[in-house]
Parts: structure tokens; sequence; C-alpha cells
């Protein structure tokens, strides 16, 4: 078995292979040398980048977050100079991220990276995602669009929120009558009216 990948092409492809197996298969089914067979490269090929399965994991994970925040960032940054805009549509984005990339996203979002501070770049994505929301809610209350207040408490009711209907989304736990009249964009919205100051948009 030979490993015909470029520079920086196996690493991808052992995070495909593993986000592959613990979508379909779970935690406990993975390890180093079933990536390596799913990938098609030598059961030595994925020591050249992770030392072991939690390794791995926390790649995935941390590969789930980059992509989050290149998605999320791009639609803060297009609405800055509107924060109620901005809020609705990095919000609707990070649903749409779930919707688009189930997989990946519950395995982001899934607490099965052990020890995740031996994991500095786990750490940093993460933290990067939650200081992106925080920002665009800080920036709601300067405009007095959000309730004033601790923001990070603020930002974990709204996120909470979101990952409860992204939840109940991917698990196909909404009601089909209520889906019929309602998008799930409008149930996004509904939630977030509760949240702003004034008069809805």
């Amino acid at each position: 078995m030979t490993d015909n990948y470029h520079h920086g092409d196996l690493k991808n492809a052992l995070i495909q292979a593993g986000l592959a197996i613990l979508s379909q298969e779970g935690v406990q089914a993975l390890s180093l040398r079933k990536v390596a067979k799913h990938a098609g490269v030598s059961h030595a090929a994925p020591y050249s980048h992770f030392t072991d399965k939690q390794a791995l994991i926390a790649a995935i994970a941390t590969e789930g977050y980059k992509k989050l925040y290149e998605q999320v960032s791009a639609v803060a940054v297009h609405y800055q100079a509107d924060p109620r805009s901005q809020l609705i549509e990095t919000a609707w984005a990070y649903v749409q991220f779930a919707i688009d990339t189930p997989d990946h996203f519950k395995i982001t979002f899934s607490g099965i990276v052990e020890r995740e501070h031996d994991y500095p770049d786990y750490v940093e994505q993460a933290q990067k995602n939650f200081a992106l929301i925080v920002e665009v809610i800080e920036s709601c209350q300067r405009q007095n669009i959000l309730q004033q207040g601790d923001s990070e408490l603020l930002m974990v009711s709204i996120w909470s929120g979101l990952h409860g209907l992204i939840h109940l989304l991917l698990g196909n736990q909404l009601p089909s009558k209520l889906l019929n009249r309602v998008s799930a964009r409008e149930i996004l919205l509904f939630q977030l009216n509760h949240f702003f100051v004034g008069d809805t948009p």
C-alpha cells in the first residue's frame, strides 16, 4: 500500500476518513489503523500527523471549528454596518453550517475530545468562535438593540437556543405540522426576537 498524497493532502484525507468512521460507527470504532485503511494508506501513515486516536479526534473537531468560523465570520463582516442584521445572519449561518455538514457539526460539539488543553489549536479555534459571537452581541448592545449586561452570559443564552434548534432540526424532532407553516429560519427569527429591545424587525 502506498501513500500517494501531496504534502498536506494526507492529513486532510485522514481527517475525512476519521470523520466518516465517527459519523457512521461512533468513537469506539475509531482507530488509526482503521482510518489508514479507509483512506487507502499504510498503517504507519497516520502517525506522521497524529500520535493517537485522541489527536485525530481533536484535529477533526478543530477543522470543524475552523470551517464554522470561516462561514460565520464572512457573514459578520458583510453585515458589520447593521448590528441587528449581523446577529440574525451570523446566527443563521451557524444553523446553516449544521444543516449542511451535520456529521462534522455533531462531532465538533460532541465533547469527545479528552484533555482538550493538550490540543492548543483546538482550544484556540473554539475560543475564536465564542469570541466572534460575543463581539456581534456587544455590537448590538452598543446600539441598544440587545439588553445590556454581561455579554458572555447573553451569548450563552442565545447560543444555547441555537444549539437547541439545531438539535431538533438534525434529529427531525420538530412537528411536521409546524414546519409546513414556518421555515427553520423563521423559527430562528422568532427565538432571536425575544432578545431584541424595542420593536422587532
